[in-house]
């Protein structure tokens, strides 16, 4: 029987784990990341957010991510019929980075874990979590490998990276219901032998093809690109076929795509994920604390996953590691309520795309530079700046603005 002491068991080698384990190991503690799954493995969440570079940088993971030519993302467009809004990362309210990366995740995963285990960095792939058992110091953790094998891992502290796996969620029944509304994804990659030259053969874009239904393209530097849907669950499973005839008719929506994708063999049959948002009754316990996806799923619209994986890990590896040296933590007030104000930023945004209140001000002309500004940053990821009004008052300030473009609009009308 395999048994194995570490200060800190971290379950997930995605980003979120990979930013943890690279903390905590420069900080001289023991560490033993497990993964589900072998690497590299696909996974959606490709397009991430300029506040992820502060995570990279800080945790010593950018150089090496910088070498592999991820392609560049400088902004996003919107995209509705005949209404375009660009944003650009370097016209936002909040200082810091102005771009980021479109990345194939399976790449972008195992370019992280290679250079973790370069340095040292135990990671054992192929190991599920089956069962965990806490007590005062600490915890005890069954795993399982490929073939059936049991062992078990004694920490004092797990960091819970499980992504979508919802390890600890699925064990000590923490999952409620999201309040976000219930949609679904379809999406797979394509060789894109059509793509454009220059900056629009590699802008992210949303394609809006109605209030609730929206197409993203995501190019990555390899050729490749992601598409995919997003729209209420229901009007995802009325289309007819398997998810390959699912995906090639609902492309027909997007009357600026369509032909670029058109009869092009897709790189694997299209995956679907349905009523993907998820949300936890809380965010920590004695000898845990959950991160990422393990804890909240919003809605790819703004891409915000990764970037709360990323921050809920560093920030998490920070506060075990005070922890562990013996100093007090207020994990209710430096981690939770932290976490969660962030989260309800994304929550509102995300809440008020599908309202079409969001959607109002984005497409609205003429622009408003200052409003612009402020809801750029918020798309940047720095969802934690109080300085920033779209953040500080974004409960109501996005319906308020809302109202007010519906008001011109009417002005508008009414002289003509």
């Amino acid at each position: 029987m395999k048994k194995e002491m570490v200060d800190v068991l971290i379950i997930g080698a995605g980003p979120s784990g990979s930013v943890a384990a690279s903390y905590l190991n420069g900080k001289g503690f023991t560490i033993k990341v497990v993964e589900k799954n072998k690497f590299p493995r696909f996974v959606i969440g490709e397009s991430l957010l300029p506040r992820c570079m502060d995570h990279f940088k800080e945790t010593d993971l950018f150089d090496c991510l910088d070498t592999y030519g991820f392609e560049i993302k400088s902004g996003a467009r919107f995209m509705k019929g005949p209404e375009v809004c660009n944003f650009d990362f370097s016209k936002k309210h909040t200082q810091g980075w102005d771009w980021t990366w479109q990345v194939p995740r399976a790449d972008f995963d195992k370019a992280m874990t290679d250079t973790l285990q370069e340095r040292g960095v135990d990671i054992c792939f192929q190991q599920e979590v089956v069962a965990v058992d806490f007590n005062d110091m600490g915890s005890t953790t069954t795993l399982k490998d490929a073939q059936g094998g049991l062992s078990y891992i004694t920490a004092k502290f797990i960091i819970d990276a499980s992504g979508f796996g919802r390890v600890l969620p699925r064990l000590l029944n923490l999952d409620k219901p999201s309040e976000i509304p219930k949609h679904s994804s379809i999406f797979t990659h394509v060789k894109d032998v059509r793509r454009p030259e220059g900056k629009e053969g590699t802008l992210i874009t949303f394609d809006v093809v109605s209030t609730e239904t929206w197409l993203w393209v995501i190019p990555f530097s390899n050729g490749y690109t992601s598409i995919g849907y997003v729209g209420p669950t229901d009007y995802i499973n009325s289309f007819e076929g398997d998810a390959t005839q699912k995906l090639m008719e609902m492309m027909k929506l997007s009357d600026y795509y369509y032909d670029r994708f058109k009869n092009l063999e897709y790189a694997f049959e299209p995956k679907i994920i349905r009523n993907f948002s998820k949300s936890v009754k809380q965010l920590y316990g004695k000898g845990y604390a959950l991160t990422g996806n393990s804890a909240e799923f919003l809605d790819p619209v703004f891409s915000s996953g990764v970037t709360f994986a990323t921050e809920s890990a560093l920030l998490a590896a920070k506060l075990i590691a005070k922890e562990l040296k013996g100093q007090d933590v207020d994990w209710e007030t430096d981690y939770s309520n932290y976490i969660r104000k962030g989260v309800a930023v994304f929550t509102t945004y995300v809440k008020e795309w599908y309202t079409g209140s969001l959607q109002k001000i984005f497409f609205h002309k003429p622009e408003n530079p200052d409003i612009k500004r402020q809801i750029c940053a918020v798309l940047a990821g720095y969802v934690w700046d109080q300085t920033n009004p779209f953040v500080k008052n974004h409960h109501r300030l996005v319906k308020a603005v809302a109202h007010i473009t519906d008001l011109e609009k009417e002005m508008r009308l009414s002289e003509k």
